[in-house]
């Protein structure tokens, strides 16, 4: 069971582990107001969908903590309504961020008149949306444990597990299942460029674990995949739509496609909270586009010309097609998504 906290609620701030000193340092930092949220999420101190909806959500309560009690309730929705769309605006494509500022809002909204009160309320549902992920993350790792269970690897692309969440991941999630009930399954990871979650994440996360982990680089997963290496890949989603196109880290749409030239199943782990229903499918999922200076002069080395033209997206969209199985918290869908995936959801 992995034992690292990507966010907790002490000493009334949100302590997150700062990602982007990985995997030389362990770093913690302690964020006290919603504009140190907002950059520790745009910066990537703390990422992975599960993650920044929880740490946008303590970045919310944060954002009105200091609201003066002589506010009236709609001066008080209003200033939580401006920090709301601030923070929406750090990340774009992972849905669990607006999902769960829009939790708070609701609960602010229902809550009044009382400004102490609906502060209170905040950051019970924080907290609240803290351990849902949790719970949710633990149900992905029992039902995924059934589809991966057979295999001694398999191979995962970016970082899906308990530092992408609040605890255990996504992808990971049935790997640290398997561990708990005596099983081990090595996991080759994917470097994931150009930031490299995969080699700095999650070869870091599993091994402190005790994981068998074998690291990769991105253009090693065809030749991995034809050796026989690995019995089926397993990713986590920023944003699934209701016909179960998924976006997920950029690379990953490749990595479904050599699985499927090779016959290896291919398996999406997220909560339900990364569903967006309200989308028909993946053409309409927006799709952040990263600074050029994270291809050309990634960690502070130039490997590219100066001047050269840059296309850094930072989600790919991987067609329903490909997905073998979505794995949830409420279970596993299995194709027709486009029926399954409302009929599970609702």
């Amino acid at each position: 069971m992995p034992h690292l906290k990507t966010i907790e609620w002490v000493n009334d701030c949100a302590r997150i582990i700062d990602q982007t000193a990985l995997p030389l340092q362990l770093v913690y930092k302690d964020i006290r107001t919603a504009e140190d949220m907002f950059e520790a999420i745009k910066t990537l101190c703390v990422r992975g969908a599960p993650a920044i909806g929880v740490a946008a959500a303590f970045g919310l309560y944060l954002g009105i903590r200091d609201v003066p009690g002589s506010y009236t309730a709609d001066a008080f929705n209003d200033e939580l309504d401006k920090k709301a769309d601030f923070l929406v605006s750090s990340r774009p494509t992972a849905v669990n961020l607006a999902w769960a500022i829009r939790r708070m809002k609701n609960t602010a909204h229902s809550s009044g008149p009382e400004i102490v009160e609906m502060k209170k309320a905040l950051l019970a549902m924080a907290k609240r949306i803290m351990e849902e992920d949790r719970q949710m993350c633990l149900a992905i790792g029992k039902h995924g444990y059934e589809l991966i269970k057979d295999y001694k690897a398999v191979l995962t692309h970016c970082n899906a597990g308990g530092l992408a969440t609040t605890e255990y991941g996504t992808a990971l999630a049935p790997i640290y299942v398997a561990q708990e009930k005596g099983r081990i399954v090595r996991v080759y990871a994917d470097e994931t460029r150009p930031l490299l979650q995969g080699a700095r994440i999650t070869a870091f996360e599993l091994m402190a674990a005790g994981i068998p982990v074998t690291l990769i680089c991105d253009n090693m997963a065809a030749t991995v995949m034809a050796r026989g290496m690995v019995g089926a890949v397993i990713v986590g989603a920023d944003r699934i739509a209701s016909n179960g196109d998924t976006a997920n880290k950029i690379g990953t749409y490749g990595v479904a496609l050599l699985a499927k030239a090779h016959h290896i199943p291919f398996y999406v782990a997220a909560p339900s909270s990364t569903f967006d229903l309200s989308l028909a499918d993946g053409s309409a999922i927006p799709i952040e586009e990263r600074p050029a200076k994270e291809i050309i002069c990634g960690f502070g080395k130039e490997t590219a010309p100066p001047g050269v033209t840059v296309f850094n997206p930072a989600f790919d969209v991987t067609p329903f097609s490909l997905i073998t199985a979505i794995v949830t918290d409420k279970g596993v869908i299995l194709p027709p998504f486009n029926k399954n995936i409302n009929k599970i959801m609702a």
